[in-house]
Formats: C-alpha cells, sequence, structure tokens
C-alpha cells in the first residue's frame, strides 16, 4: 500500500482514568481505564490503533510495551517506549505526531498508567526498579554497582526534592526570588483545582498558608510540592483528515520539541537554566505562532520551582523575572495566562508522571469542554513537561482545528 509522504497529525480521543485514590486498581488498570474512555470519546475502535506509545509505571521497562499492549489489546506496527521522565509523553507526542506523519503508523495510543499514591512507594515514576529511586541503601551502596555521576551522588543520599531546592536555592540567590513568590504558583494551582470536583486538595491556599507549612527541603515547603496520586490517561492520535471525521472537534499538533541537559542533577550545567530554553524557540517557529498567541498553558509542576524555571525559559518571561511575573494572579483561571487549568500536579493529580495529564488538559480546553475553567475561546495552548531531575524538557503547541 503506498502512504502519503507526509501528513498532518491531530488528537481525536483523549480519556482519563479515575484519580487520585484509586485502590482497586493497578498501574495496568489506570491504563486500560484511560484507553477505554479515549476510545469512547473518539470513536474509533481498539483495531484501528497500529501505534503504541507508553512510559512509566505501567511499562517500566522495554520488554513491558509489549506486555502492556497484549494486555489492551494492541497489535502495533510501531511502538515506542522512550522514557525521559515526567515528559516522556510531550516526547512521545512528537515521536507520534512523526510517525503518523510518515506513514509508519495510521492510529497512535500515548498511555500512561500509575497506582504510586495506592502503593505507597513515591519515585520518579518508572515502576518498581526505578533508574533513581531515592533516598538509597547506603548499606547497599558499592562504587561497582553505580556508574557515572551517580557514584558521586549515591552516598550522601541526595533525594528528589532536595535536588529541586537545590535549584530554587540558586535562583533565589541569583535573583532575588522569594518564598512568598514560590508560593504564589501553589496559590494559583489551588485556585484552579477549585473547578475541579476531582482535585485531591481543593480547599483555598494563601501564601501565609504556603510559606508556614512544614520545610521539606529549604526553601521548599510542603505546598511547594506535588501531591502523590493514582490515576491514569490516554490520547489517540490519527492524520487530521481521518479526524474531521470522527466524534470529536480535532486538536492539531502543530508542533512538538524536546531538549535535554543533563540527567543527575549533579549534572546540571546551570541550575536556573532548563532545556526548555533550548527548544521553546523552535517549537514556537514551527507551529508559525508567538508567545502571546497562546490562550492557555499546561506546564509541568512537580514543584514550585519546576513551574517558575519553565515560565522563564519558555520566554513568558525574562531569566530572573519569574517571581515577580507570577505575582499577580495571571496563572489562574481567568487571568492573562491560565496555567494548568484542572490544579496541576501540587493540588490535582500527580501519579508519578504528570506530563500526559498537561495534553489531556490543554485538549479540554482547545474543545471548550473545561467547565467552569474554561479559559474562553482557546484556540491555542502550551504544553511543557519536565522530566528527571529538571533533566529532559519536552514542549507542545496545539491548536484548535479550523
Amino acid at each position: 500500500m503506498i502512504r502519503a509522504a507526509w501528513r498532518n497529525a491531530s488528537i481525536a480521543g483523549i480519556g482519563l482514568s479515575d484519580y487520585p485514590v484509586v485502590p482497586n486498581l493497578t498501574s495496568e488498570g489506570h491504563a486500560a481505564l484511560a484507553f477505554g474512555r479515549a476510545l469512547a470519546d473518539s470513536g474509533l475502535h481498539k483495531a484501528d490503533i497500529d501505534g503504541f506509545f507508553c512510559a512509566g509505571n505501567a511499562a517500566p521497562h522495554i520488554e513491558d510495551a509489549e506486555n502492556l499492549a497484549e494486555q489492551l489489546g494492541i497489535r502495533p506496527r510501531f511502538i515506542d517506549n522512550t522514557y525521559t521522565g515526567g515528559s516522556a509523553f510531550e516526547v512521545l507526542l512528537q515521536h507520534a505526531t512523526i510517525a503518523i506523519a510518515a506513514g509508519e503508523c495510521d492510529t497512535a495510543l500515548i498511555v500512561y498508567g500509575s497506582d504510586a499514591r495506592s502503593r505507597g512507594k513515591r519515585t520518579l515514576g518508572s515502576g518498581g526498579v526505578p533508574p533513581m529511586a531515592y533516598p538509597w541503601d547506603l548499606k547497599d551502596y558499592r562504587p561497582s554497582r553505580v556508574g557515572g555521576p551517580m557514584a558521586f551522588e549515591v552516598p550522601f543520599g541526595g533525594n528528589i526534592i532536595s535536588s529541586y531546592a537545590l535549584a530554587a536555592q540558586r535562583h533565589m540567590f541569583e535573583f532575588g526570588t522569594t518564598s512568598e513568590q514560590l508560593a504564589e504558583i501553589a496559590v494559583a494551582m489551588r485556585y484552579n483545582a477549585g473547578f475541579n470536583p476531582s482535585a485531591m486538595y481543593r480547599d483555598p491556599l494563601t501564601v501565609a498558608d504556603v510559606v508556614g507549612s512544614a520545610l521539606i527541603a529549604d526553601p521548599l515547603h510542603r505546598w511547594d510540592c506535588c501531591v502523590v496520586s493514582d490515576g491514569g490517561g490516554a490520547v489517540i492520535i490519527t492524520t487530521t483528515e481521518r479526524a474531521r471525521d470522527l466524534a470529536t472537534h480535532p486538536v492539531n499538533v502543530l508542533s512538538a520539541k524536546n531538549a535535554g541537559t543533563h540527567w543527575n542533577i549533579g549534572q546540571m550545567p546551570d541550575f536556573t537554566r532548563t532545556g526548555a530554553a533550548d527548544c521553546a524557540d523552535a517549537a514556537f517557529e514551527a507551529a508559525g505562532v508567538t508567545r502571546d498567541d497562546i490562550d492557555t498553558l499546561q506546564v509541568y509542576d512537580s514543584f514550585t520551582i519546576t513551574v517558575l524555571l519553565q515560565l522563564e525559559d519558555l520566554g513568558f518571561c525574562a531569566k530572573g523575572e519569574g517571581g515577580a511575573f507570577v505575582s499577580d494572579g495571571k496563572l489562574k483561571v481567568g487571568g492573562a495566562l491560565p496555567t494548568n487549568t484542572d490544579g496541576g500536579g501540587l493540588s490535582s493529580c500527580h501519579p508519578g508522571m504528570r506530563g500526559i495529564f498537561l495534553i489531556i488538559e490543554a485538549v479540554r480546553q482547545l474543545r471548550g469542554d473545561a467547565g467552569e475553567a474554561q479559559t474562553p475561546g482557546a484556540e491555542l495552548a502550551m504544553v511543557s513537561g519536565s522530566g528527571g531531575l529538571l533533566s529532559h524538557l519536552g514542549v507542545a503547541i496545539l491548536g484548535r482545528d479550523r
């Protein structure tokens, strides 16, 4: 069969599993529930899926991608299990778009599921035997078992939160950013979560509440840190031509780019700069739009500093000006740049890897399906996922099909 040399791709279906706490579902169960809902949303059939893209708890190792595909009843002719931490789904969106454009598959599924909350285990999202599980059991530490930069980090017992605290401390030192400014991000996400009946936390939060909460890793307080939840999501992508004949209004993938700067926190070249600075301009250029055109932003919020750095590196404000940028409520629903309109990882859900939820919320906004959290007339959305320890960034620009 002769396939078109290049085809545009659109998101035709989305689905969320139940969250934030679902003790009766495994990671695979969350993936299956989200997939079923995405199929129903699109009007497609399981047999239509010929591209399979996954990462994380439901498929932490490469052989488990085939296992998960088997459990979901999919027979792919293109499969991808790229892992970049929480940004994996933005990277997989890029890969799926390229595969569809090149005719390597016609209809792709990106899927994720995690029972992190119910298992009571917090990792970087890669399942039971993660490559970066913290804190390390020092009695088992032997240099011969840990290579590269990790040989220098493991003995000192660094953990996920302390790694982000390094970035926050450096930003404060260089630019005078304050804990109160970081707290404004948590307050905005909690405000947005108030519109989401499924969010883990919905009660109003103040700056004083955030800076008065327990100090976890200086300068990050409890409410500077994301929740730990269960949950899953699924996104179905097909050609724009086909998507226009399906059940829901298509959302076009206008561009998707990614960039990594390091993996281990000790190798981060600059604690105040992420890979978003290396791929954002390319994303805007490929999409043919500007930052002023973006109606809503869905950005990874594992910690408040994660949001601040991305806002600067994506170019919504200058480096060092993030603190002032977030201090006037513009990230709230109804603000100048409504961000994480479902409440984000800071208040709604974060089952280990949140990148797929960013894509799904962007699609809801562009379809006009976000209910009370809807951004009026939303036509363009930007998604930015952060993986590892501010290690690998994936961005995408989505647009409502006209």
